[in-house]
């Protein structure tokens, strides 16, 4: 078989099913043509999911007759010349417009600045107009009708009008973010409208447009250098987090990517913090100089390759985790808002019976005890079932600072996390602040706090252990046996001390001492299931911290367990001391905070 020289027409198309893949491939190259002409309004309006109609119109700087031919050609562009190192806008391989033009019916309208007149082209499955005048205000008007008409088969791959229209949404999105000076404007026969105004140099403004009010008051900024390498932005705090990744935007260079090296950062970086199956929310913007950075290893810009990634990654992780440090044990303002939906229903506008209406007597009284299910109500002999129940107290005047009960002033507003007032269910402790109350799960705090004295541990001398009696015998299979005991060193570093006992037990002989009374039976069963779930014949020195969690969730205080006013206020203060405490190793949160602005509009008091 002979080798020939493939046409103009099929070469473009063949780029095409590269560059692009759907109808947000195409607005995607659109608006980064938009945005490196100088735009700061750029409108975006589709029909059919994008399938129908995909049109771009901005103020840019435009393009003359010259440039409008030299357009639709294949590797023409402006902006670079003779070098891949250096480079600083978000289109560079002039492949989208012949692209486009080989597979839908493409309109270019423009005018360049200063011009008196426009000039529009036309390209139809890959077949050039002529270039006319037009009459056009100063910027480009890009119209992309029925794209992949010339490819068909590419059709039946596409999703559903609403999946593509969604699609085109997310790309506006994450351009508005990384550029919050342009106004969008995202409107069309499939949509309703999407108005994002320009918000200048405020970033956080713009964020605020996409992810919602609420990220303005659950963010920390980040700001890191290192090596010539700048990271700025976002990160929410753990509390604050979601059901997906779809919130986590990265952007290299002012680039938007979705880049697997950076999301795997983020996840470092929120390890512990955020529960498994749920996603922090991060606006991460990265700036280095173009030649360490490759932007060129996908078609579709998405994908980067860094000169040196672990420096990348490791100013990610560092750089989130020491802001989470610093800031991050503050629970979300979204738990507030949750607890305040909880109660709402108990109070509806309907159940209260205006005094207007008729006479007053004692069986339409508002202030009637209330009904309960059982058809008893509060009255004398119902509250008397209450008679012997002494509720928990943490007088405010006494504060246990050591071993020794001191008698002190304790001004709760001293305190974050405030005094403890009472235990509701033998596992929450509700505590009072200055300006509301906080309520905190004992057994997700104390986890929290056990967890991170073993992490101290581990990184300095071995903790101290405690010796049993009587050895406790765990029953195993032998291939967790062996497990266990090719890790037996590891666990040793955190005073955890086994044995092997024949071939399908295992002997424990020391626990560590911080642990208090522990279910060793049930720790080792876990854990060699968790060894189980890694490589059999890696090291446990990578996931000491892991063994840790799982060892400080089976040491710390029970659900169920009655404490002391002076214990829970020992734990209140050991958590404002603790890094992290706002999460337990599962990343579940360790309290919620409810304002007293919240408190008073429950009761209509503001």
């Amino acid at each position: 078989m002979s080798i020939k020289q493939l046409s103009e027409t099929l070469i473009n198309q063949i780029a095409a099913g590269e560059v692009i893949e759907r109808p947000s491939s195409a607005a995607k190259e659109l608006i980064e043509n938009a945005i490196d002409a100088g735009a700061t309004r750029i409108e975006i309006a589709t029909a059919g999911g994008g399938k129908g109609l995909v049109r771009i119109t901005d103020n840019g700087c435009g393009m003359s007759t010259p440039d409008l031919e030299l357009a639709i050609r294949r590797h023409c562009t402006s902006k670079i010349s003779s070098t891949l190192d250096d480079i600083r806008t978000l289109g560079f391989r002039g492949e989208a417009l012949p692209s486009i033009g080989s597979v839908a019916k493409l309109t270019i309208t423009s005018r360049a600045q200063g011009a008196t007149e426009g000039a529009i082209i036309s390209v139809t499955g890959g077949r050039v107009s002529t270039v006319r005048p037009a009459a056009a205000n100063t910027g480009t008007i890009v119209e992309v009708r029925d794209l992949f008409f010339a490819t068909p088969a590419r059709l039946k791959f596409l999703k559903t009008e609403k999946a593509e229209a969604a699609a085109i949404t997310e790309i506006v999105k994450r351009m508005a973010i990384a550029f919050p000076h342009i106004r969008f404007v995202l409107s069309g026969t499939d949509r309703s409208t999407l108005e994002l105004p320009s918000t200048g140099d405020d970033h956080l403004a713009r964020m605020a447009q996409i992810l919602g009010a609420e990220f303005k008051d659950n963010a920390i900024e980040i700001d890191a250098v290192r090596e010539d390498v700048e990271l700025t932005g976002f990160a929410g705090v753990p509390t604050f987090n979601r059901g997906n990744s779809a919130h986590q935007y990265m952007f290299v260079n002012g680039r938007p990517v979705q880049d697997k090296l950076l999301l795997s950062a983020i996840r470092g970086a929120y390890a512990e913090t955020v529960p498994h199956g749920r996603y922090p929310v991060a606006v991460l913007s990265l700036r280095l100089d173009p030649a360490l950075v490759d932007v060129n290893v996908h078609p579709a810009k998405s994908d980067v390759r860094f000169r040196d990634p672990g420096l990348v990654r490791g100013l990610i992780v560092g750089a989130i985790r020491q802001a989470l440090s610093r800031e991050g044990d503050r629970a979300a303002t979204t738990g507030a808002s949750q607890m305040m939906s909880a109660f709402r229903p108990g109070y509806s506008p309907s159940t209260v019976r205006p005094f207007a209406s008729q006479a007053w007597t004692p069986a339409n009284s508002p202030s009637r005890p209330l009904e309960m299910s059982d058809g008893l109500a509060l009255r004398e002999p119902a509250q008397s079932q209450f008679i012997d129940i002494t509720m928990p107290t943490a007088r405010s005047d006494v504060f246990h600072t050591d071993e020794k009960s001191v008698a002190t002033t304790f001004d709760p507003s001293r305190y974050p996390l405030g005094a403890a007032r009472a235990q509701v269910h033998a596992n929450y402790i509700v505590a009072q602040t200055e300006d509301g109350l906080v309520i905190v799960d004992q057994h997700a705090a104390h986890e929290r706090l056990v967890f991170e004295e073993m992490r101290k541990a581990l990184h300095a001398k071995r903790p101290a252990s405690q010796v049993l009696l009587i050895p406790e015998i765990v029953d195993l299979p032998e291939e967790d046996c062996d497990r266990l005991m090719e890790h037996a060193e590891g666990f040793d570093k955190m005073g955890f001390a086994i044995e092997r006992f024949g071939p399908g037990a295992v002997a424990v002989r020391e626990t560590p001492a911080m642990l208090g009374e522990v279910n060793v039976q049930g720790l080792v069963r876990q854990l060699a299931d968790e060894i189980a779930e890694w490589d059999t014949a890696s090291s446990l020195s990578g996931k000491l911290e892991y063994v840790a969690a799982t060892m400080a969730c089976h040491g710390s205080v029970r659900s169920g367990r009655r404490m002391r006013p002076e214990e829970m206020n020992a734990l209140l203060r050991q958590m404002e001391n603790t890094p992290g405490s706002g999460q337990c190793n599962h990343g579940r949160p360790t309290y919620i905070e409810l304002k007293l602005a919240d408190i008073e509009k429950l009761f209509g008091r503001s």
